[in-house]
């Protein structure tokens, strides 16, 4: 069936591979232009929208969806991701029987899954727009004289039209940062956006109130240093004694106890990603040469956090439209369902159900401190009880770590990282691991005692550490899952940019990395 889909994906817009070798120059130059094009798009705010009345629906998962609110990033990588978990889920439950080793079928299945992605963007601008992102008066005035009496409808499509097209250029400048460039697209706009937030939560010397003078009772700066030194400077021994070391180490916004909080967990997932078990290689032809295939502990990389947290996410946003949209809530069983969860006006966090239970986790002053204090725990203005507080923080740690655990089995399995395949791969450089016959399936028998488990252990890992994040906390509302991927994004890049060049300086390496 889906090669039936083949004549229009085909046709689909699409960044042509290069032919030959790309220099290592030119990579670099690719990767950068597209970094500043990107936060050019996060700077550029929709035409026509009023942003006063807009709601943002991803307003929790901003960092991990890499987007800007109420800009032409507004859906971020998004849909991009959402599509990816769909065709992964689909081809590890076997409804799509492709044999991704095969050319064609890989071909019509990144086909399928681009198609997928502008399914998604729609699926996901749509109920927003028509929701929660008003056009201003002054927008539908203009468009009433394009076309009498239509200028809501309009206004709207144009809207869409917009995210349509900044949504579908975030996919393209993805494929060209994967093909142009180095490492992925996706998790280069992740890295910015994360790094963007720790550096303005760190060092933002601005009011809490923008324009508005400085004061210590309501108004000091919003950055944790700024914040700190302006308290000391400001206040008196006493002072600090009775509140002011509460306001800088626990209290919004950034806390210090956040700033620790993202320096422990930047180092632990420093180490995390340089632990591995490295096996012995041999080259079967050459006498004398060795080598080792690493098989790191971080073996799924952060994949499997970037897709539960977009599945969060999306739970987070229809949750919210079958509550509150007037579209969808005559929907049966699943519209105003309080056990889907309720959502108090203006406030895009759940109050309770489903939504509640696995919603994002902001930092010690969200379960902690309500749990060791009366005054915080009246002053989260959910109306929870200790119990409640207690369950919503172990169902998000189980949600986190399990699901992280599936992406992780069905990520190594859709690209070609099980046993068998690396098997395959080390089998054809010419490898093999000392002591054992040159032979895949005894290659593959070797690697089933590692890979399957490494890739359990992968997917919890990193699950467990984003989820003890959350529950940390994280300076510039960067999210403690934004944190974790941006560190491990980071030194993924730095390794790639390593090989890369090394690759310049030693052209035989070329083949052995899969290069031309």
């Amino acid at each position: 069936m889906l090669y039936k889909l083949k004549p229009i994906t085909s046709r689909l817009p699409a960044v042509t591979r290069p032919e030959g070798h790309v220099h290592f120059r030119t990579k670099m130059m690719w990767l950068v232009l597209i970094l500043v094009l990107y936060f050019a798009m996060t700077n550029i705010v929709i035409y026509g929208l009023d942003e006063e009345e807009g709601i943002d629906l991803f307003a929790q998962y901003r960092a991990i969806l890499a987007g800007a609110q109420f800009s032409l990033m507004h859906l971020g990588i998004g849909p991009i991701v959402t599509g990816s978990i769909i065709m992964q889920l689909f081809t590890g439950a076997k409804i799509i029987k492709l044999n991704l080793k095969n050319d064609e079928d890989k071909a019509v299945y990144q086909g399928t899954q681009k198609l997928l992605v502008l399914i998604m963007i729609v699926v996901e601008a749509v109920p927003q727009v028509y929701g929660f992102m008003e056009p201003s008066e002054r927008f539908i005035n203009g468009m009433d004289g394009v076309w009498a009496d239509h200028g809501v409808a309009l206004a709207r499509s144009m809207i869409v039209l917009q995210l349509f097209v900044g949504s579908y250029l975030v996919f393209l400048m993805d494929e060209v940062v994967s093909k142009w460039g180095i490492g992925s697209g996706i998790s280069l706009f992740i890295a910015a956006g994360v790094a963007q937030q720790i550096f303005t939560g760190s060092l933002n010397w601005h009011g809490v109130t923008p324009g508005a003078p400085l004061n210590v009772s309501d108004n000091t700066p919003a950055g944790t240093i700024p914040k700190t030194i302006y308290l000391f400077h400001h206040m008196s021994a006493g002072e600090l004694s009775s509140v002011g070391y509460e306001r800088i180490f626990l209290m919004s916004p950034n806390p210090m106890v956040a700033l620790i909080g993202t320096i422990v967990i930047f180092l632990f997932v420093a180490y995390t990603e340089s632990s591995r078990i490295e096996l012995p290689l041999a080259h079967g032809g050459a006498r004398g040469a060795r080598g080792r295939y690493p098989i790191k502990l971080i073996y799924a990389s952060n994949i499997p956090v970037i897709l539960m947290a977009a599945l969060l996410a999306n739970v987070s946003m229809f949750s919210m439209l079958f509550w509150s949209h007037p579209s969808f809530q005559n929907v049966p069983l699943l519209g105003e369902n309080w056990m889907l969860g309720y959502y108090v006006e203006g406030d895009t966090r759940a109050a309770g159900g489903l939504a509640y239970y696995v919603s994002t986790v902001g930092g010690v002053g969200d379960w902690l401190l309500p749990l060791l204090s009366d005054q915080y725990l009246a002053g989260t203005g959910l109306d929870k009880t200790r119990l409640q507080i207690s369950i919503h923080v172990l169902v998000y740690l189980a949600v986190m770590i399990i699901g992280s655990v599936m992406f992780a089995k069905f990520w190594i399995e859709t690209t070609n990282m099980g046993a068998e395949a690396v098997a395959s791969q080390i089998e054809s450089s010419g490898m093999q691991i000392p002591g054992f016959r040159r032979d895949p399936r005894v290659l593959k028998r070797v690697l089933e005692r590692y890979i399957p488990v490494v890739t359990v252990i992968s997917g919890a890992v990193v699950g467990g550490l984003a989820a003890g994040a959350d529950l940390i906390g994280t300076v510039g509302n960067a999210s403690g899952t934004g944190v974790l991927l941006a560190v491990g994004i980071m030194i993924q890049l730095y390794d790639a940019i390593g090989r890369e060049q090394m690759m310049e300086m030693h052209p035989v390496l070329r083949g052995f990395f899969g290069g031309e």
